[in-house]
């Protein structure tokens, strides 16, 4: 078969897509991977994979309808002249506008996958900004109009279907929850925790963003300073500055120069500062499911994340971690002192965390399942 695999960032291709890519292609599916952000390496990596890369224009943020319906016509004239036999689509836009490009190019197998619901859908403490309301009703009309014409919707946690689908309205003909689209577990082995004692090491990976939960970690973080200051606390991610919500660089840098935390910035080699630490810490807003900590869980550590949908589908509470309140850094604040006063439950909690990577977030499996939705 022609399959098209429809996304936004090169990197997503390469980078999350890559087994199910090679399980297609290993079937002797003919795959193009759409991408509307990339570089020529990124084009390779790609290639590599044995996928045929076609770039495309759409802008992931931009809010312009005619701009948006000019390359949905564009985008269907593309897919019309390939004459594929499914499109599949995954992240917001191109779920709506791919999967309208699909439509008008007639394409026999329609799919799309939102892997979260995205900021829009995300509790705030202030509540939404009225901007951010508008934006919302937009959207929640644009799946309105496209979300029926969708053959297989595929949603990653059992929470976002309900807060989508039912409680606006929304009809669908299929739908799948996939739970996480996983991981290599060959790539991120097992590492067991060895000569655990003092400082305990905790690690936060993700965007420093507000809805990431940066703020709480940092307000959480000098909550146990006072009564353990040899904690050791590690950020790795990146500074959005053009989110409202992104921590400073001025607060970041002053927790550096007071040895708050060790900020390395966004590495390459993410396993091998899960394998250094001892809990990984995600108070996120809302997620689809984190891949950092589907990561961290096959590497083998214990989790502190937040009950929101999401994260929730990573944590058994107290079997291999603990599920925290959001907006509270005081209730992760005392789960952290949990691990620092209770040291002997880290190597307990990562064996949890590593049989559970095993059974939810193997991509062998993941893929198999995704397949089956796809049909093939």
């Amino acid at each position: 078969m022609k399959i098209i695999i429809l996304g936004t960032i090169a990197y997503s291709l390469y980078g999350f897509r890559a087994d199910l890519i090679k399980a297609l292609v290993k079937q002797q599916h003919t795959v193009y991977a759409f991408t509307s952000e990339y570089t020529q390496a990124e084009l390779k990596k790609i290639e590599m994979l044995g996928a045929i890369p076609v770039t495309y224009r759409l802008s992931r943020g931009g809010l312009n309808p005619l701009s948006d319906i000019k390359i949905t016509y564009h985008l269907s004239k593309v897919i019309k002249s390939m004459a594929p036999d499914i499109v599949f689509s995954y992240f917001s836009k191109p779920v709506i506008f791919g999967t309208l490009a699909a439509k008008m190019a007639k394409v026999p197998q329609v799919v799309g996958m939102l892997e979260g619901l995205g900021y829009c859908f995300t509790d705030q403490p202030e509540g939404l900004s009225k901007k951010v309301k508008v934006i919302k009703a937009i959207q929640v009309l644009l799946y309105k109009v496209v979300l029926p014409q969708i053959d297989t919707l595929i949603f990653l946690n059992a929470d976002d279907p309900n807060d989508l689908l039912k409680k606006y309205n929304i009809r669908a003909k299929q739908v799948e929850v996939l739970g996480g689209i996983g991981l290599s577990l060959s790539h991120y082995e097992y590492q067991p925790v060895v000569n655990i004692q003092k400082p305990i090491k905790f690690l936060f990976i993700g965007r420093l963003l507000k809805e990431k939960g940066i703020h709480d970690f940092i307000s959480a973080i000098k909550i146990v300073k006072k009564t353990y200051p040899e904690a050791y606390f590690t950020i790795l991610g990146e500074i959005d500055v053009s989110n409202l919500g992104a921590l400073q660089r001025s607060e970041l840098d002053e927790l550096i120069a007071s040895k708050v935390v060790n900020y390395p910035g966004q590495v390459d080699n993410v396993k091998d500062w899960i394998a250094s630490h001892h809990v990984f810490v995600l108070p996120s807003y809302r997620e689809g499911v984190p891949r950092s900590t589907q990561e961290a869980m096959a590497i083998g550590r214990a989790v502190i994340t937040t009950d929101v949908p999401g994260c929730r589908e990573t944590v058994v509470d107290s079997v291999n971690g603990f599920l925290v309140e959001k907006w509270n850094p005081q209730a992760l604040a005392e789960k952290m002192i949990y691990f620092i006063e209770h040291p002997e439950q880290i190597e307990k909690m990562g064996i949890e965390s590593y049989k559970i990577a095993q059974e939810k977030f193997d991509a062998d499996k993941v893929n198999k399942r995704l397949l089956n939705m796809l049909g093939l």
